[in-house]
């Protein structure tokens, strides 16, 4: 009886080159077999079931990687292998070494640069290398920091070359990725694939983090307490996950240019409350656009002012702008002498084989060897991708010839080497795929500390090296384990927090709320409720129109025509059911589906249903930091529903109601989760004032539809039914009243009821509340503009009398219910512009600066 072979005898038989399972001598290195092991044990149905949760989860942890010409947008989901790559410490402490020399050559390298430029006078480095490069930015040349590293944080791009040592291939320093998706990889796999920990015993990335606080902690003015701001480009940025997820997880607040300005020779933060000292600023900007003043003036990005304040020695910047320089690759053909002349050694990793085009001899080379080489731009670009000249044919090659020839100092050559393979899961089935690992070094002023892990990526494709997370590469967790026995207590004892480890990661810190993070969560609470008013009142039409099916003609009941109209008022969209200057079009009633179909799916019509939430979802993602797990779990549903509805289509339209009840489930529970969960700070005061303002103008205006003409008695009768529906009151109306719904009545509860969350004196004296709690900018005893609108409208709510307000004339129109309702919508309606005044006004801040007193004064 034959028996199937082992994975690990499977695999050895896919190998084609030298590979990470497999040593010098041709034996399996004892930590991969012990890891094939536990494959073998989990088995091939178990390993597919994880690798779908792994996918489920990153899904759920809204875990993306924004793509620039990608085909759906921007975004692109996380993809994490469920083999994770593996090296022994043994090994590691070797690379360890090779890395930490690196860095602190690069440190001297571009502390030189801005300085002595010892290398460019001493012929060591060609100086049109650096002064022809768009990374080589003048107006940082005399700014340094502190007497610390220069280069705090560094990733370096490493795989094993053709000697079976690591080689460096690549250095990230100006605002160095990854980080972030290394440690959501490891909870990620902790959590789905626990099974895979048997018999490894793994070092931990949470001292890489600590070491990075502790870091940060030596900087600014307040060394026991600095202020500390994550500068992101914003939401477009193709790493704007990690962003998010290393700000909220270190406890920093993430900002925009926008947030900040520059004053008095200081960074400053505009919160709400006050303009905040920053002292420390942790950079995701690409260097060229971080000061408009000095370096691109095109730029939306970054700080006007930030490096005269950087000279001035008032502000930290990690890392600091002119570091981009280093990622010249044309320096990888000169870092060897390099490193012999400012640290008196040769380098201990190797890099990859370099030919700087401006140099005659290394130019003919590289000319007569185009089908060996990797042809690179001395500066980096988006969109510029290496050129393989072994796929080019001759044609392609006497044209790549040519353009090397009319500007050859901006082209540099590469040796394209070998690399090892590792083991990944693809298709079902454990294959070898080439794989990059990102290293990471952090510098706590004098030394280097290594992440003992990094973020690994491998190709898609076999034999094919395209590990980029841009062109679609898959991640892997690094594992750099150990024999040492003491590890397993550290591990079995930390695997528990793991889970709590990444709640912490998701929750909203006590931190300042800028203006710009409080507008969007003002609109979030509109949104939000506008969406759901609309979702509930569409409900509402399509139930009534199944009820109303009528086989004596296409005219429609007139209940249902006023509430089309209201439909129309309440979302704006004119001209809908009212018709041009109120001009009715009989034949949109007779076929009202094609207008509600628009109502819901057309995303470019104001007002509409998917309008609304790519809104609600455009601002709920720009304050990606302020949700925890589970909320990002609801806004991910949100984000199905918004595609469900687009597809929507008049030959199902009892998918279309359910697609609706849907996202009105998955609404709410976005605002009771966010609602339970929220801390009870300013952010959370004007979520509230947006959902309350939303809540009583949609209210307001389909009241004003409804009733401001008087109607047959039937016909109000189903009107009324349909509004207290709508606004879940219908059940507390009949345990009240418990008699026939009347106009007075109604009014009496939509108006005075102060129990019920969709009654107008309820709103507005939540609304009141809400906006009382925002920081005072005028006298501590005085209202505020806002305030007084909200007490005027109140005052005017519950001095109505109901008698009165039902009252016609003569052409049945109810003059004193119309008029209440416009007195009161204005008032309301400009609340936003009183709150955006004092507190979302971005360009001219209202607020003063801090009294100078003030200012002075894990298993993971």
């Amino acid at each position: 009886m034959s028996t199937a072979p082992s994975f690990l005898d499977s695999y050895k038989k896919t190998i084609k080159s030298y590979d990470e399972v497999i040593d010098k001598a041709g034996q399996v290195r004892p930590y991969w077999e012990t890891l094939f092991k536990t494959l073998e044990e989990v088995g091939m149905e178990e390993l597919t079931i994880r690798k779908k949760e792994i996918v489920d989860k990153l899904k759920e942890n809204g875990v993306t990687y924004n793509v620039y010409d990608s085909e759906n947008g921007l975004v692109r989901p996380w993809k994490l292998d469920p083999i994770p790559f593996v090296l022994h410490q043994s090994e590691w402490k070797t690379i360890e070494k090779g890395l930490i020399q690196r860095a602190k050559l690069l440190d001297l390298i571009y502390k030189d640069i801005y300085g002595e430029q010892l290398l460019i006078k001493n012929n060591i480095i060609p100086a049109d290398l650096v002064f022809d490069n768009t990374g080589f930015l003048r107006p940082c040349f005399d700014i340094s920091q502190k007497d610390f590293h220069q280069l705090t944080i560094l990733a370096c791009d490493i795989a094993r070359g053709p000697d079976g040592k690591m080689w460096l291939l690549d250095n990230r320093v100006q605002s160095p990725s990854g980080t972030g998706y290394a440690l959501e990889n490891r909870i990620v796999m902790a959590n789905i694939f626990p099974k895979l920990n048997k018999n490894i015993h793994r070092s931990k990335l949470a001292p890489f983090f600590n070491e990075l606080q502790k870091t940060v902690g030596k900087f600014g003015s307040n060394s026991e307490n600095p202020n500390v701001v994550f500068l992101s480009p914003g939401e477009g940025n193709e790493t704007y996950f990690e962003h998010v997820y290393l700000s909220s997880y270190l406890g920093y607040t993430l900002v925009e240019g926008s947030d900040l300005l520059v004053r008095e020779g200081y960074v400053w933060l505009k919160t709400i409350d006050q303009l905040e000292r920053v002292d420390v600023i942790i950079k995701r900007v690409d260097d060229v656009w971080c000061d408009p003043l000095e370096l691109n003036s095109n730029s939306l990005l970054g700080i006007p002012g930030l490096l005269q304040v950087m000279r001035l020695g008032n502000v930290t910047v990690i890392n600091p702008p002119g570091l981009a320089v280093l990622e010249n690759h044309g320096l990888m053909a000169f870092i060897q002498n390099a490193s012999k002349f400012l640290l008196k050694e040769p380098l201990i990793m190797n890099s990859t084989a370099t030919w700087w085009c401006g140099q005659t001899k290394e130019l003919n080379y590289v000319l007569n060897n185009l089908p060996k080489l990797i042809i690179k731009k001395t500066n980096r670009n988006l969109g510029v991708k290496s050129i393989y000249g072994r796929k080019l044919n001759e044609k392609e090659l006497a044209a790549l010839k040519a353009t090397i020839i009319k500007n050859p100092k901006e082209y540099v050559a590469q040796e394209e080497v070998s690399l090892s393979t590792t083991p990944s899961f693809v298709d079902g089935e454990i294959v070898p795929r080439l794989a990059v690992i990102r290293a990471f070094l952090v510098s706590d002023g004098k030394e280097y500390t290594v992440m003992q892990g990094g973020l690994t990526r491998g190709s898609v494709i076999e034999d094919k090296f395209q590990i980029s997370n841009q062109f679609g590469g898959i991640s892997k967790d690094t594992w750099i384990i150990s024999d040492e026995v003491k590890e397993v207590q550290e591990v079995v004892e930390l695997q528990d927090q793991v889970i709590e480890v990444k709640k912490a990661s998701h929750v909203s810190r006590n931190i300042a709320l800028t203006s710009r993070n409080a507008e969007n969560l003002f609109w979030v609470g509109r949104l939000s409720e506008r969406t759901m008013v609309l979702t509930g009142f569409l409900k509402i039409i399509f139930s009534r129109l199944n009820e109303n099916v009528s086989a004596r003609g296409k005219k429609q009941p007139e209940f249902l025509i006023v509430l089309l109209k209201a439909l129309t008022h309440l979302t704006q969209s004119y001209p809908g059911f009212v018709g041009e200057d109120g001009e009715e079009d009989e034949t949109v009633f007779e076929k009202p589906l094609a207008e509600l179909l628009s109502l819901i799916k057309d995303v470019k019509k104001e007002g509409s249903v998917t309008y609304n939430v790519q809104s609600l979802l455009y601002s709920v993602n720009h304050i990606s930091e302020k949700w925890n797990y589970d909320t990002k779990r609801i806004i991910s549903l949100i984000e199905d529903s918004l595609t469900s509805l687009k597809a929507v289509d008049a030959k199902n339209i009892n998918r279309t109601t359910h697609n609706l009840q849907k996202l009105y489930i998955r609404l709410m529970a976005f605002y009771g989760n966010t609602y339970e969960t929220f801390p009870r700070e300013n952010g959370f005061f004007l979520f509230e004032s947006g959902k309350n303002i939303e809540r009583f103008l949609s209210l307001i205006s389909v009241i004003q539809t409804l009733f401001c003409f008087k109607r047959s008695e039937e016909v109000e009768q189903l009107l009324l039914e349909s509004v207290l529906e709508n606004h879940n009151l219908l059940a507390q109306y009949r345990s009240m009243y418990k008699s026939q719904i009347n106009l007075v009545t109604v009014i009496n509860m939509l108006f005075l009821e102060k129990k019920s969350p969709y009654t107008l004196a309820f709103i507005l004296d939540t609304l009141s509340y809400n906006i009382a709690q925002l920081p005072k900018k005028s006298e501590l005893n005085q209202l505020s503009v806002a305030e007084k609108n909200v007490l005027e409208a109140s005052t005017i709510i519950k001095l109505i009398d109901p008698e009165e307000l039902v009252q016609a004339d003569e052409s049945n129109y109810r003059e004193a219910l119309d008029e209440t309702i416009k007195k009161v919508s204005t008032l309301i309606s400009s609340v936003t512009s009183g709150l955006s005044s004092l507190y979302f006004n971005h360009s001219v801040m209202q607020i003063s600066f801090l009294d100078t007193e003030k200012i002075d004064s894990d298993e993971v």
